[in-house]
């Protein structure tokens, strides 16, 4: 293990030679108050911008709707480069500024590396560890740097924390948060964060653990049926301490779209971003077309009432089980 300067130095070089990144700050800091009214909806609907809202703690406004890295996807298969880069390219081009990957998405963190780089200070970049351990979650966020090109994460988390066993060897000694702390002393991420998407008890007592700044969970009309649903537990702890909520499983891999199911992703999305202290959510997207009507969906949200929302969960009720799949995945 080196030292802390020589890492430093180390990756801000090799950074620089892969990539000529320009060493500014990340996405800039927005100081208002994050109070989302109807006037702010319809402005954005106005301006085909997308409602922004600030994440939590971090004071940072971004988009309601980021770009996705994973999924059934060009961005995580390998041999799809000259797909995976045309996705990217074209969500920067529509105003997306939000961009999540991890380590182990196969290519994705390479494909991002090749796009992201010349607009880095004007995007906000998430990536993940799955390592419990100092030294692990050390090799995977040196290498998700040099892939990504970058001389910095705006968000680096604990990937898929899934029982108290997690827990205990991440805050346990020589845990993986030992390197979120050192990592945030050396200026290579500026805020941390907890995923997961198996148990919602884990990830409210990682919140209650440790002062993360953010968190990605499930947060779809489906989940409300399962019989450990994540938003009646997580979001609480999360409004109390202040975090970053971030929806993810949306659409549900496009499952929520079959037949008896949800109208497409104005539903999805609408029921995802009309949950009070939700603040993003990230999307995957197979092709560009795909991603055009994504964001032409998130362009004219607009908050859904009560009524609306039930009659949205009243869809997914026999149907949940089929939606809510990936809760198995540890």
């Amino acid at each position: 293990m080196t030292d802390k300067t020589t890492r430093r130095n180390f990756l801000l070089t090799g950074a620089a030679v892969a990539g000529g990144i320009i060493g500014s700050t990340a996405l800039q800091q927005n100081q208002t108050d994050s109070a989302q009214s109807t006037a702010q909806n319809t402005a954005a609907k106005s301006t085909g911008k997308m409602l922004e809202r600030v994440l939590g703690r971090t004071e940072i406004k971004v988009p309601i709707f980021g770009l996705g890295g994973a999924g059934q996807t060009p961005l995580s298969w390998q041999g799809k480069e000259g797909d995976a880069v045309a996705i990217i390219e074209k969500a920067i081009a529509l105003g997306i500024r939000y961009f999540d990957t991890a380590a182990n998405y196969g290519p994705s963190e390479d494909y991002f590396g090749k796009v992201l780089p010349s607009h880095r200070k004007n995007i906000f970049l998430a990536s993940k560890t799955d390592a419990r351990d100092r030294d692990g979650a050390w090799r995977e966020l040196e290498r998700s740097l040099k892939r990504l090109n970058t001389d910095r994460l705006d968000l680096w988390q604990m990937h898929h924390v899934s029982f108290t066993e997690d827990l205990e060897t991440i805050f346990g000694k020589n845990g993986a948060i030992q390197a979120v702390e050192e990592a945030k002393a050396q200026k290579l991420i500026r805020f941390a964060g907890i995923t997961g998407h198996h148990d919602p008890n884990i990830i409210a007592e990682g919140l209650r653990r440790y002062s993360f700044d953010a968190t990605l969970i499930p947060v779809n009309a489906a989940d409300k049926h399962h019989p450990r649903p994540f938003l009646p537990v997580v979001l609480p702890v999360a409004r109390e301490k202040n975090v970053g909520v971030i929806a993810m499983k949306v659409p549900a891999y496009g499952r929520l779209f079959k037949p008896g199911g949800l109208d497409g992703m104005n539903q999805a999305l609408g029921y995802a971003m009309s949950q009070p202290g939700v603040h993003c959510c990230v999307v995957a997207a197979e092709t560009i077309a795909q991603l055009e009507n994504n964001v032409r969906v998130a362009q004219a949200f607009q908050p859904l009432s009560k009524q609306e929302l039930a009659a949205i969960e009243q869809r997914t009720a026999a149907i949940w089980e089929d939606n809510t799949f990936f809760r198995a995945w540890t």
